[in-house]
Order: C-alpha cells, then sequence, then structure tokens
C-alpha cells in the first residue's frame, strides 16, 4: 500500500497556483504504541488557509516549506493502540493532508453516527457552522426586526450566518458572486439576496436595507464592506470574519476608513477567530445540530473526488467555485 503527502513546495505571491504543491509517495505507516492509523475520508479546504501559505506571526503559525499542508480532515481508524478510538471508529481533526496519517490522539474527535453524515462536522456542525454560531450570537446578537447583512453569503459560513439570524427573527440580506447562489440563497430563507459581480453595490444595498443595518457579518471586506459601512445604524454591530477580497493582494489594500462612520453611529466592530470559543464549542455543536434536526438548518457541499484534486478545490475558492462547503472526498 501506497500513502500519498501533499506539502507546501513553496510560498505564494499574490494568488497561488498549482506549484505552490508537491506531492510525495511514501509507504504506509504503522501504529506504535499510544497510536492510531488514520484513512482520510474528507478533506476540507478553507479560505483562512491561503493566510497560512505566507511567513509571518499570524493568530496560527504558518505552513513550513517543505512539509505536509495541515486542515481539517475527517478519517476513519485503520489501526489502533488506543482504546478510545477504536478500529471503525470515525474522528475529526486538524490533520495533513495525506491519504494515511498517524496520530497520539490529540485534537482528534469522535463523530457520532446517526445525527448528520460524517463530512457535516468539516462544515455545518464543524469549524464554519461554529464560526457563524458565534460571530452572530456573541458579537452581533440580532433581534427580531433587525436587519443583517452577510458578505460572502453563499460559503460554509455565510449560509449558516444567514439562517441563524432568520431563526433570531432578523431580516436578512446576502451577498454572492451568481445568479446561481442568489437563487439558493433565497431558497434558504434568506430575504434578499445581491449578484455583486452584477449589481451595483452600494444602490442595490440601499434598495434592500431601505431601514438601513444593524448587523453586518463581514467574510469579504471591500467594497461591500465599504458599501455596507454607509448604511450602519446606530449602535450596528459588525462581526469581522474574513477578507477574503484581499487575500491574495501583493501589497495591503488602500481604501475608504471607515472609522469616522464607526464613530457617528456609535457602532462595533469586532474581529473574532473562531478558536476564542474553544471551551464552548461542544454547546455550539450540540445547538446546531438540534435546530438541523428540527429541519431550521439547511447546508451545501460543494464535493470533489480524489485526493490528487485538493490543490484545485482549494484554489478553486478563491474563483469563487463553491456553494456552501468544499470538501474533498478522498475515499
Amino acid at each position: 500500500m501506497q500513502n500519498q503527502t501533499i506539502l507546501l513546495a513553496s510560498r505564494p505571491s499574490g494568488t497561488p497556483t498549482a506549484d505552490n504543491f508537491r506531492f510525495e509517495t511514501s509507504a504506509v505507516p504503522a501504529a506504535a504504541a499510544g497510536q492510531v492509523l488514520l484513512k482520510t475520508l474528507y478533506v476540507s479546504v478553507d479560505p483562512y488557509m491561503r493566510g497560512r501559505m505566507n511567513a509571518g506571526k499570524s493568530y496560527v503559525a504558518p505552513f513550513e516549506v517543505d512539509q505536509p499542508i495541515v486542515g481539517g480532515v475527517v478519517a476513519e481508524v485503520v489501526e489502533s493502540h488506543l482504546e478510545q478510538f477504536p478500529v471503525g471508529s470515525v474522528v475529526v481533526g486538524n490533520l495533513p493532508w495525506q491519504r494515511y496519517s498517524l496520530s497520539d490522539g490529540k485534537g482528534l474527535q469522535r463523530i457520532p453516527t446517526g445525527p448528520a453524515p460524517v463530512s457535516y462536522f468539516l462544515g455545518l456542525l464543524g469549524m464554519p457552522g461554529l464560526t457563524a454560531y458565534f460571530g452572530l450570537l456573541d458579537i452581533c446578537q440580532p433581534k427580531p426586526g433587525e436587519t443583517v447583512v452577510v458578505s460572502g453569503a453563499a460559503g460554509a459560513v455565510g449560509m449558516i450566518v444567514g439562517q441563524l439570524a432568520k431563526i433570531k427573527g432578523a431580516r436578512v440580506i446576502g451577498t454572492a458572486g451568481s445568479d446561481e447562489k442568489v437563487a439558493y440563497l433565497k431558497e434558504v430563507g434568506f430575504d434578499e439576496a445581491i449578484n455583486y459581480k452584477t449589481a451595483n453595490i452600494p444602490a442595490a444595498l440601499a434598495a434592500a436595507a431601505p431601514n438601513g443595518v444593524d448587523c453586518y457579518f463581514d467574510n469579504v471586506g471591500g467594497a461591500i464592506t465599504d458599501a455596507v459601512y454607509d448604511l450602519l445604524n446606530k449602535h450596528a454591530r459588525i462581526a469581522l470574519c474574513g477578507q477574503i477580497s484581499s487575500y491574495n493582494d501583493a501589497e495591503a489594500p488602500v481604501g475608504p476608513r471607515p472609522e469616522g462612520k464607526l464613530l457617528k453611529t456609535s457602532a462595533k466592530l469586532q474581529g473574532f477567530i473562531v478558536s476564542d470559543y474553544l471551551p464552548q464549542w461542544p454547546e455550539g455543536v450540540k445547538q446546531l445540530t438540534q435546530w438541523y434536526q428540527e429541519g431550521k438548518l439547511q447546508t451545501e457541499e460543494t464535493v470533489t473526488e480524489g485526493f490528487d484534486q485538493i490543490p484545485a478545490a482549494f484554489l478553486g475558492l478563491f474563483k469563487g467555485e463553491n456553494t456552501g462547503k468544499a470538501l474533498v472526498k478522498v475515499a
């Protein structure tokens, strides 16, 4: 049996390419005492991983050149020397991009069978869903009748944010990059959805939010965020989750400075990382699972087949190729 690993071959300048990744083949390792051997089932590709390809300090250590890329993985235990992870159990964890990997069990979580497909623990019931849950409910705290705007609304986080806001009784507006994504957002309950590639964003947002914006969940940054800031109501709340519009910029973009608008509206702008809420993750998973089982939450997955397609699926994030959670099915 052969193992395959995807390593960071070089750090990208601007938008990553396939040349920044390298495949290596080796023998499948055997689990030693205190270890499990894991067979990768699904690999998560996420926008935040772009930042880890750069050198320099951030909220998480950068990937090392000539070392495996690491991210969210759902895997099956195929050999075990750990009682808590018997052979046949399915786990989720932060693992290398490999067909087979060894683990000492630290950071692994067994996935319960029954409540949802195992892949959902990389999406709705995993990091993206928890990002939506804590960012919206803790930072934005939407109230019934308020207006919530979500950028990147057809992504893994954004579509959950919008549905959570609807559960809380808010009016929800989303932006997305195609007419198909706009139609999907309306299917899952968004009151308004705007194709930012074809619409005049300031005019479209002003028309969709005639009473202003009370909560903004920002996944994108850039021109969409500039337009939202012009519509903020008094005491608006902004959860700063992502800035995918600038992740591949070689130089920091210069745009409107928002401080004056935040000052005049007494608005709150708070950046956050989902790991800030790590002690509360079990609470979040429990509530998200309940709402999913009650039919109050839907999700969409863009699943690419094949281990060798992982880099292409990752690069597709920056072209808007995915609706919902982007995953690669390996086995």
